[in-house]
């Protein structure tokens, strides 16, 4: 498995219901693919650089998690036709930043 970091961006006129649904899919496709979700950090409403279908701000959230490349595909492609994901950039996690496995296992000791 693979330490990745997805950056969202979430259309600025969704719901919190709707964001977190978003968000708990994304969770479910990472858990179906064998992997560890680490957690997910909401930074909040935002104003882009530039408009993305007319829309001057966006929520952004970073996600953290381990899993196969198969399923960061899924993830990818399920972010792709999702209504009010505006855009998104997944990446490997630099080495020596937390990772999942490391936070669930701190959290046991």
């Amino acid at each position: 498995m693979n330490p990745y970091e997805v950056l969202l961006m979430l259309d600025p006129e969704l719901t919190d219901e709707r964001q977190n649904e978003i968000i708990a899919r994304l969770q479910e496709i990472v858990a179906k693919g064998g992997g560890v979700w680490g957690r997910t950090e909401p930074w909040g409403k935002r104003k882009l650089a530039y408009e993305i279908d007319k829309k001057g701000e966006a929520y952004y959230h970073l996600l953290t998690f381990d899993c196969e490349p198969a399923a960061l595909d899924e993830l990818g492609r399920v972010l792709r036709i999702t209504d009010g994901a505006m855009r998104h950039m997944a990446v490997r996690a630099p080495k020596g930043s937390a990772r999942p496995r490391d936070a669930a296992v701190a959290a046991t000791e």
